[in-house]
């Protein structure tokens, strides 16, 4: 089963209840395959509706075996497809109505096989600009603004990151709200600052001559970088007077 609605704090039987786990837990289920998932991601994902955890009186979210499936597929669908949200929301919704989905293939069409070719798979650390702009859903000219403004950048062969899709869809969901690419300069200028303090600390292990020290020093720079996104959202919250449950 895809989804079971969870419901609100309250309904349900006493033994039901006792099969949900908090979000700690299901953060350690998750990293498993998707060891770059954070409390935050499975927060931003509930405030976008494509999960609906219970909530204990006191306010607590407390999830079951289905909220996990579910959640697990999201991760997938962006990880795997490069999907935006909005076309991952209407996947769920049709398999909830029990329709058969057939999520896109990215890779090239195989010697002797019937069909349009479709676009060329993504490397795990890249994506090309047509692959992109489906993934996003955005148009061309839209691409062209967020590079004007340093949100999105092309490698040196014109292909992206593939955090990219991640920052598109994000642009996107903040658009929704009224903020425009021109307002998320100072977003990207604050990024920038703080990765350049990450790499002046692991500067020292990538010149070291021990080839370990010098791959030590990658484990370091994402230990780095999570710690400073969580003083990021920390101090957002912190000045914006509000605190995430």
């Amino acid at each position: 089963m895809l989804r079971t609605s969870s419901g609100g704090a309250g309904h349900g039987t006493a033994a039901a209840d006792s099969g949900l786990i908090s979000i700690g837990t299901v953060l350690n289920v998750l990293r498993a395959e998707f060891p770059e998932v954070t409390i935050s991601k499975i927060r931003f994902l509930e405030s976008e509706g494509l999960v609906e955890p219970r909530r204990t009186p006191s306010g607590y979210r407390k999830f079951s075996a289905d909220d996990v499936e579910r959640l697990a597929l999201v991760l997938r669908m962006q990880r795997d497809h490069y999907l935006p949200l909005k076309v991952i929301r209407e996947y769920l919704e049709a398999m909830e109505r029990g329709e058969a989905v057939q999520l896109p293939v990215l890779g090239r069409q195989r010697d002797g096989e019937a069909g349009a070719p479709v676009v060329e798979a993504p490397t795990a650390a890249r994506i090309g600009r047509a692959e992109l702009l489906v993934a996003a859903g955005i148009e061309e000219a839209a691409l062209q603004e967020w590079e004007s403004y340093g949100l999105l950048t092309p490698l040196a062969d014109g292909s992206y990151d593939a955090e990219a899709v991640t920052v598109a869809s994000l642009v996107c969901e903040l658009g929704r709200f009224g903020i425009e690419p021109r307002h998320l300069r100072v977003m990207k200028a604050a990024a920038d600052r703080e990765a350049g303090l990450v790499d002046q600390v692991v500067a020292p292990l990538k010149r070291h001559r021990n080839p370990q020290t010098r791959a030590h020093a990658e484990a370091r720079t994402k230990e780095l970088a999570a710690l400073t996104v969580r003083l990021h959202a920390a101090l957002v919250q912190t000045a914006l007077g509000v605190r995430l449950p």
